[in-house]
């Protein structure tokens, strides 16, 4: 007998940009105020841009575009580049 298993990390959730919000602002390091990072792909294709970018705003954190990668720093305090 074959049993063939399917492994889903993320059921259903391309359909759901809101839980793709939730558990991006939900994880370790976004609660402790550390830098997630998501590719321009990633975020047009699964929450769109503007959510993307109103969603940050809304928490008051900070959004850096580079190369093909956002990254968000989670939290609201200051920032400086350094160079």
């Amino acid at each position: 007998m074959v049993v063939h298993a399917v492994v889903m990390r993320h059921p259903d959730l391309r359909h759901h940009p809101e839980s793709w919000i939730e558990q991006i602002f939900a994880s370790k390091s976004a609660r402790r105020g550390a830098v997630v990072r998501r590719s321009l792909d990633w975020v047009d294709r699964e929450v769109g841009r503007d959510r993307f970018i109103w969603e940050v705003r809304r928490r008051n954190y900070h959004l850096i575009r580079t190369a093909d990668q956002f990254i968000v720093i989670c939290n609201s305090g200051p920032v400086e580049m350094l160079f």
